[in-house]
């Protein structure tokens, strides 16, 4: 799903988008050894000072499968596989429904614990997330993240728009769905910035601006792409903490403050184009300059 270089920024791992679970490295495939063969009895080694000395046989039998065995066999594999499955979904439907808590309690394990009872389960679940709150910011922003990605497939608008455009209109849509939760939302950020925390936090920021920059038409696949990316990575952050405390009627000062950040960052790479032409026309010109100045000294 996601696109362009952002697998490279991302250490060249595979990553997979879960809505559950986040992003995370794919889990390496088990090796399971089995063998249908053994041997009847184990073989002494023979006596090298014996004169008689003979190759060792090993006699091996091979243990028949049958129908019943193989069927028991897969039923037990299934049964084996389906309580990690469930106890998965179990914590998927505890942090979905830990997140109308978080506006109230915050991103805290009393949220988290409102939820496990909401869905019926034992609170005692909340002790198998191995990073509480943090898995708990890290499930919104994963849904968040989907559904912008459901908003960039689905909206056919968004081709007509202009590049500076399109990425006004992504980072507002994203941004709003923090609003709800906009008193609580530094906490989500201290959370974010904790060590333990940071490369996740990292990633997912790295994913959801290449979705956008995606979605506004860049292909570019050299340096140009990492400016990029770090440059809206940059507007992103800040009108996200513009946002905190904006308290102006539907945030109506930070998508203000958002287009004008786009907006610059646009004539500030224009602007450097323009730098760039002048100075190879103006290297042109003196070549010339000085190609005719010398023509003429020659001449002499």
């Amino acid at each position: 799903m996601y696109r362009t270089a952002a697998k490279r920024l991302l250490g060249g791992a595979r990553y997979y988008y879960s809505t559950n679970f986040g992003l995370r490295c794919q889990p390496p495939q088990k090796l399971v050894l089995s063998s249908r063969f053994f041997t009847s009895e184990p073989q002494p080694f023979p006596d090298p000072h014996s004169i008689n000395r003979g190759i060792p046989v090993v006699t091996t039998t091979e243990a028949p499968i049958s129908s019943d065995s193989a069927s028991s066999s897969s039923s037990t594999e299934d049964g084996a596989a389906n309580p990690k499955t469930n106890y998965e979904d179990q914590q998927a439907r505890v942090l979905q429904a830990s997140l109308p808590y978080v506006i109230k309690l915050g991103w805290t394990e009393a949220a988290l614990i409102a939820g496990a009872r909401d869905v019926g389960l034992s609170p005692s679940i909340v002790g198998s997330l191995s990073r509480k709150e943090a898995a708990l910011v890290e499930y919104f922003m994963d849904d968040c993240l989907q559904r912008l990605v459901d908003k960039i497939e689905s909206d056919e608008s968004l081709k007509n728009l202009t590049p500076s455009d399109c990425i006004s209109k992504l980072i507002r849509f994203r941004l709003e769905m923090q609003a709800p939760y906009i008193s609580t939302w530094p906490q989500a950020l201290s959370i974010q910035a904790q060590p333990a925390n940071v490369p996740t936090s990292f990633k997912q920021r790295a994913v959801l601006v290449d979705e956008i920059w995606h979605a506004a038409g860049d292909k570019a696949s050299d340096i140009d792409w990492y400016a990029k990316r770090t440059i809206l990575g940059g507007i992103y952050s800040t009108t996200e903490i513009y946002m905190l405390t904006d308290s102006s009627p539907d945030f109506r000062d930070t998508w203000a403050f958002l287009d004008a950040r786009v907006k610059d960052a646009f004539n500030i790479k224009k602007t450097i184009q323009e730098a760039q032409s002048l100075a190879e026309a103006v290297s042109v010109g003196l070549g010339n300059s000085f190609q005719g100045f010398f023509g003429k000294g020659f001449q002499r």
